[in-house]
């Protein structure tokens, strides 16, 4: 069973409105989102809510927006 659609936080998702955001049309820009700027509730949601292969597909398209240090840190912690 997924976890519910967390609240997300304004300055988390300054760019948009955080109640338009769906989870799964919106699933690129949350993970990365969250896996960059995300505190550890956040990143657990992530990581509940959506398949390991989805966030480690996520991690690795062109042009993803995460920083190298993120990227690096994710891809450890994702083995």
């Amino acid at each position: 069973m997924k976890p519910k659609i967390m609240k997300f936080r304004q300055t988390l998702f300054w760019d948009v409105n955080p109640k338009s955001i769906d989870a799964k049309k919106n699933a690129r820009y949350i993970i990365e989102r969250v896996l960059e700027f995300g505190d550890p509730r956040e990143v657990g949601w992530v990581l509940n809510y959506y398949p390991k292969r989805t966030v480690k597909k996520v991690m690795n398209l062109p042009r993803v927006q995460l920083s190298p240090k993120s990227k690096a840190l994710w891809s450890l912690m994702l083995k």
